[in-house]
């Protein structure tokens, strides 16, 4: 950890904290914005491109039950809703997104970065820990001061190794994946058990596993921030789950499922 991110963190601990963890039974708000990547605009859900109203956090569609949705079940009729993430970012676009939300008055923000960090052409192009968690507790401390009632949720960042273990053994899955060159720094060579290779793959997990460490450090302390808990990364997602699009975003089901199994931690869905 470089010192200088250390600090930082230690003034959101001074400075911009309130009650960490989920809030049990705070009021649905006006508005809800979603941070992050193709993830949240649940790209190759419904086609080749980004499907938003399939998106767990901000979608519309009945079969996803996003946040959006249940907040809206739970009486916010009003609801306003901004989905500022955008596909193949990452970690270093995450503030100018949170600038947006604060700019939109957003009350309710949840962030979903990290896949792109790690899925680059090589390994060795992975954004490093401490650049990663320098951008997050930016983009956190840039929410907390612009919109200090705003209440903050973080997905952690999905296992990137169950995803090559889910289609590796298929043949339009390894003919998407070197065609589109998607996420070559865990899924090249996908059917070789050479130990490089399995070195290779261990290494961009270990790095995911990182992240989600920097993600917990930088939430717990901030204000009214909550953090998953890594349900997300701990998840096994199913084939059923996986996009036959490319093999790695979630399907329309994988986003429903990224929406139940988050809800329930967040401020609003606790018991």
């Amino acid at each position: 950890m470089l010192s200088a991110t250390a600090a930082a963190v230690a003034l959101v601990a001074g400075t911009l904290i309130g009650a960490s963890g989920a809030q049990a039974a705070a009021p649905p708000p006006p508005s809800i914005a979603a941070l992050g990547d193709s993830i949240s605009q649940a790209y190759d859900a419904c086609g080749y491109r980004a499907c938003p109203t399939y998106s767990w956090s901000t979608g519309s569609v009945t079969s996803v039950n996003s946040h959006a949705s249940r907040l809206r079940a739970l009486g916010a009729t009003g609801l306003v809703v901004s989905n500022n993430s955008v596909v193949a970012v990452k970690a270093a676009g995450l503030p100018a997104q949170a600038q947006a939300a604060v700019t939109q008055k957003a009350q309710y923000v949840t962030v979903q970065i990290g896949a792109n960090d790690a899925c680059t052409p090589t390994v060795a192009q992975m954004t490093p820990t401490a650049a990663y968690e320098a951008s997050v507790l930016a983009a956190i401390t840039t929410i907390n001061q612009g919109t200090p009632t705003a209440k903050i949720f973080v997905a952690s960042v999905p296992n990137l190794k169950r995803m090559w273990e889910i289609s590796k053994s298929k043949a339009g899955a390894r003919l998407i994946w070197a065609a589109a060159r998607i996420c070559q720094s865990m899924l090249v060579k996908p059917t070789s058990t050479a130990a490089a290779d399995n070195a290779r793959r261990d290494q961009v997990q270990a790095r995911v596993n990182e992240y989600n460490a920097a993600l917990a450090r930088v939430c717990t302390p901030a204000r009214n921030c909550t953090f998953d808990g890594n349900a997300v990364a701990n998840y096994v997602f199913t084939s059923s789950q996986i996009s036959t699009l490319d093999y790695f975003h979630p399907s329309i089901s994988g986003q429903a499922k990224l929406a139940e199994i988050t809800w329930p931690l967040t401020p609003y869905g606790a018991p």
